[in-house]
């Protein structure tokens, strides 16, 4: 297969790995002479994704920020002709999916939302790798009205990246699930740092300190505008969480053994119920 890659950070740059090592020919667009240059003398890519040759590439993925991914499907679009499945990567769908459906009605090409659900605390594509997305669900928001045939095209692109399976949603559920299982834990990890108590913690802090603060060490560019993107969903899980904060604080502060007790249990029970054996 021939694929296109737009971006060559640790999205698209796993992608061009994982699609190289695959024997398969990757063409990239990437806005840093220095990172291109990087990634073909890596292996990762062979040339230049071009209006010229865009239309030949079975898949193109827009592994980019949302705005610059929406620029992209507007300028491209007119090249793309109705051959390649065109994806964009973005972790927020709503506005995304809106101007990306606009963009391939007006212009005749195939495109979806997608999100591949996996990545580090690291960003750029010297900590991209292969098999980054290998045992990863990928998350796809088709075109209104798609059938089977679709999605059986997209499974087979994306076969040789290794995802463990393909989740299909709508823009809006993808945007109200993500606020809780990936925005949130960013915003509580950076706060989390911001303690005085952070600044001694070597010594007295194990696995529960790198669990909660792994991604304390974020892209803050990218994280703002998703964050603002998805402002409505997130803020709702800020105030759900700030009330169960509040639970704690108020029992600590009344010395209520017996309810602390039962919120921790709760809390305790609802973690079994939900990822348990």
């Amino acid at each position: 297969m021939r694929i296109g890659i737009v971006g060559l950070g640790l999205i698209g740059g796993s992608f061009a790995r994982a699609y190289s090592e695959g024997g398969h020919e990757v063409l990239a667009l990437e806005k840093n002479p220095a990172v291109l240059e990087r990634a073909r003398e890596a292996g990762a890519v062979e040339a230049v994704l071009t209006k010229e040759n865009a239309p030949d590439c079975d898949l193109i993925l827009a592994c980019v920020y949302p705005a610059a991914a929406v620029g992209f499907l507007r300028e491209f679009g007119p090249a793309f002709g109705s051959h390649p499945l065109v994806i964009d990567c973005c972790g927020t769908k709503r506005g995304v999916v809106e101007q990306g459906r606009a963009a391939a009605k007006e212009f005749g090409f195939t495109y979806l939302g997608g999100h591949p659900m996996a990545g580090t605390q690291f960003s750029g594509f010297d900590y991209s790798r292969a098999d980054l997305y290998r045992g990863a669900p990928m998350v796809i928001v088709p075109p209104e009205g798609a059938g089977e045939e679709l999605l059986a095209r997209v499974r087979t692109v994306l076969a040789p990246v290794g995802f463990a399976g393909i989740t299909v949603t709508t823009a809006e559920e993808h945007d109200r699930i993500i606020a809780f299982t990936s925005q949130l834990a960013h915003v509580v990890s950076n706060a989390y740092v911001k303690s005085p108590a952070a600044q001694v913690h070597k010594g007295f802090s194990a696995g529960s300190y790198r669990d909660l603060t792994r991604v304390a060490w974020l892209n803050p560019e990218m994280w703002a505008e998703l964050f603002l993107d998805n402002r409505d969903y997130l803020i709702s899980e800020i105030d759900t969480l700030i009330h169960h904060l509040e639970e704690y604080r108020n029992d600590l502060e009344a010395g209520d053994r017996d309810h602390l007790i039962r919120l921790l249990y709760d809390g305790k029970r609802r973690k079994e119920e939900l990822d348990g054996e």
